[in-house]
């Protein structure tokens, strides 16, 4: 191909490909470049192009099923040569870049725009190659790999001399990069270095294939070279032309060749089509094409038929041994303009087209072709949020600040104060009575004694304030005479924190407004029945969501199931709007069943509710890693990895010699309490026999909980601090392991 007759304002192209070529070949060439013959490009009215703007086909577009013909023509940029499109291998998307050295994707056979970015801002791209990771974009002489959203991922950067013009994927690792220099370069993905530097014989290597047996590179000499997959040395080669070679590919036991051949002192474009049998690597009975071949490529559906396109946008196809028709040719509207690259996807369902004037045009042989057989997932932005988010009232105390996402860091906030500005003030535990302490026995680390009953139950054993000048006289007041009688000192416990007895009458709950002492949408559970200790475990179960729809889900034939239960629990709380809930009918008296018979434990609640094969919601969400460390007195050691939802915390020994009272933060006592060193006595294998073993407990890995956004702000906050202390033992623990 020739690019000196092209009207200047569409760029500066390079001849080098094909430096023999005479501009006399087509004569047509500067007609059909005429900017005035892009009839279907509209411009604003300020004159700004219309990137991505859908051109307008024929009115009525049939598809005949089996049958290519064109679906969707796009401008990718007005006036800018496409020189390279490629479709996905692993998206819905199509690829095209232009002489400018822009890239555009377009999604799907709809054909919408998905991104657009700078590739080179001085070179034309020249091979776009798709990966798992991202996108490769070949120029004269670096090799990029951008992300599908436009993000660069490296930047191969090659001599100055090198002038590249293919690009082989020869694995998920490595690619081959030639160009028109006496050598193909081998470059690591990984490594983002150039692993081998293969010394061709033929210089301009500007075409590479492969197949199970041979690399296919086409030079511009008019041959195709047949190497070996590792060492690259020539096993066969095929003069095909005189002049140079145009295209070629491979299919099975075939390779079919098109190019120019020298007549009259200058090259002409070969109506023949060499074609060679790979299996006798010799060459059978050419084809004979009614158009200028220019682009060939096997579509190996039902048959292994060729399509054979030409400059000027005839399209034909034919078998590759059989007889070329008329009949078979279709003409792409270019408007003129000329076909500058042809694709084919991997499905074989579409073809598409670049021409000179920045066009577009996808054909396919269905409406809803697809372009891969198992195209995964396209990935799309998300939508702006910022027009949808709801207003928040700063001034409710109800809001919840889960509303508000706040990142995970390590770093000091603005709003903290100063350390001089503050003190730690914690509020001890009071003593335990000397009563209960005189009359404890000890069972192993746990100690019971009878109730001295030296305090009335619910009374609070903290040393208060004078609650005279703290509360009001309405406070200090309680609601009823009753409450006066029994509980004189009720006006010491604030009102908040007092307890509410529902008082029914003859409508029951329904004369009761339970909204005076909950404004919320969260439903409360009735706190005045047996086991009622269970509440405030079972909001917390119902706030984490995934424990939520995992037991919302479970249904079982059992008569007595934790999970059947606290699935028809949850469903009543989330239809309630605030209002209390009873849990005593079903839940609390299945629960008190398997309480005596002994089954109502983690061990039994876990694999009953959450499924039993493999590992737990509960085990996923709050189960941690544990490696347990045993070191015989021979050296033997042995390490076992086991997962442990409960861990007894172990608060330094305080009956030591030194009587000074030394302050434990949490997180050293959880890191004294996860990583435990032990004496016992175990059998060993290398002595056969039983003997002093030293056993440690190390932490390997800490399931986290990421469902804390789902709770209301009071809630919330507490939540976090708690976790923040257990997060700094966690992370004592890893940093000392490291």
């Amino acid at each position: 191909m020739n690019f000196d007759g092209l009207d200047s304002g569409l760029g500066e192209y390079s001849s080098s490909l094909h430096p023999g070529i005479d501009p006399s070949l087509d004569s047509s060439i500067e007609h059909s470049l005429d900017p005035s013959l892009l009839q279907n490009v509209e411009l604003e009215a300020d004159g700004v192009q219309l990137d991505g703007m859908s051109v307008s086909g024929p009115e009525s577009v049939h598809l005949v099923e089996g049958m290519y013909s064109e679906l969707h023509r796009v401008v990718a940029e007005v006036g800018v040569p496409v020189t390279a499109s490629h479709f996905d291998l692993q998206d819905e998307l199509l690829w095209v870049g232009n002489h400018g050295g822009h890239a555009t994707s377009f999604f799907g056979p709809t054909m919408e725009r998905y991104s657009s970015f700078q590739v080179n801002a001085t070179d034309d791209i020249r091979h776009i190659q798709s990966i798992e990771s991202g996108v490769l974009f070949l120029n004269k002489n670096n090799l990029k790999c951008f992300t599908r959203g436009g993000l660069i991922m490296f930047d191969y950067v090659m001599d100055e001399a090198e002038d590249m013009h293919s690009l082989l994927l020869t694995d998920n690792n490595s690619v081959l990069l030639g160009g028109l220099q006496n050598h193909v370069i081998e470059v690591d993905l990984n490594a983002v270095q150039g692993n081998e530097k293969y010394t061709v014989e033929v210089p301009g290597v500007t075409i590479m294939r492969q197949s199970n047996r041979f690399f296919f590179c086409g030079h511009t000499s008019g041959k195709v070279s047949l190497r070996d997959l590792r060492s690259f040395k020539v096993e066969h080669e095929f003069d095909a032309y005189s002049g140079s070679l145009s295209d070629f590919d491979v299919h099975g036991n075939l390779l079919v060749t098109c190019g120019f051949s020298n007549r009259m002192n200058g090259l002409s474009c070969d109506r023949f089509l060499m074609v060679y049998d790979l299996r006798m690597m010799r060459a059978i009975s050419p084809l004979q094409v009614h158009v200028d071949p220019l682009f060939l490529r096997f579509i190996p559906t039902y048959t292994s038929r060729l399509a054979i396109i030409s400059q000027s946008g005839q399209c034909q196809f034919c078998e590759p041994t059989g007889l070329a028709s008329p009949a078979d040719i279709f003409h792409i509207n270019t408007v003129g303009q000329l076909v500058m690259t042809f694709d084919v996807s991997s499905s074989k369902q579409a073809l598409v087209f670049g021409d000179s004037g920045g066009c577009v045009h996808l054909w396919a042989d269905s409406p809803d072709a697809t372009f891969n057989a198992y195209s995964r997932e396209t990935e799309f932005p998300m939508p702006c949020m910022v027009d949808t988010l709801p207003h928040l009232d700063w001034n409710d105390d109800l809001l919840p600040l889960s509303l508000i996402p706040v990142p995970l860091i390590t770093e000091s906030l603005l709003s903290d104060w100063p350390t001089a500005n503050c003190s730690v003030t914690p509020r001890r535990a009071p003593l335990v009575d000397l009563e209960i302490l005189r009359t404890m026995k000890k069972v192993g680390f746990i100690g019971y004694a009878p109730n001295p009953k030296t305090k009335l139950r619910n009374q609070v054993p903290y040393k208060l304030k004078e609650m005279d000048a703290e509360f009001d006289s309405y406070n200090q007041i309680p609601e009823s005479p009753i409450g006066r009688e029994e509980e004189p000192h009720l006006y010491m416990v604030p009102k908040k924190y007092r307890k509410v007895t529902i008082k029914y009458s003859k409508l029951g709950l329904e004369d009761f407004d339970f909204k005076h002492y909950n404004k919320t949408l969260f439903a409360g559970l009735e706190p005045h029945i047996p086991n009622a200790y269970c509440n405030c475990m079972i909001q917390v179960l119902y706030l984490l969501e995934p424990i939520r729809c995992h037991v919302q889900n479970h249904l079982c034939q059992k008569e007595f199931c934790l999970g059947c239960e606290l699935g028809f629990l949850f469903h009543m709380l989330d239809l309630s709007r605030g209002d209390p809930c009873q849990s005593h009918c079903w839940f609390q008296v299945t629960y008190s069943t398997m309480e005596d018979q002994n089954h109502a434990s983690v061990n039994n609640l876990v694999p009953d509710t959450f499924g039993s094969s493999g590992e737990s919601v509960i085990g996923k969400l709050f189960g941690c890693e544990v490696e347990n460390c045993s070191t015989c007195r021979c050296g033997k050691e042995t390490v076992r990895v086991s997962s442990s939802l409960l861990f007894t915390l172990q608060y330094p020994d305080m009956n030591s010699a030194d009587k000074t009272i030394r302050q434990y933060e949490f997180a050293e006592v959880l890191k004294r309490s996860i990583c435990l060193e032990q004496n016992t006595q175990a059998w060993c294998e290398n002595c056969e026999k039983y003997q002093p073993t030293v056993s440690m407990f190390v932490l390997g890995k800490c399931a986290a909980i990421k469902e804390l956004a789902y709770f209301p702000g009071a809630v919330y906050t507490m939540i976090i601090a708690l976790w923040s202390n257990i997060m700094r033992g966690v992370k004592a623990i890893l940093d000392e392991r490291e």
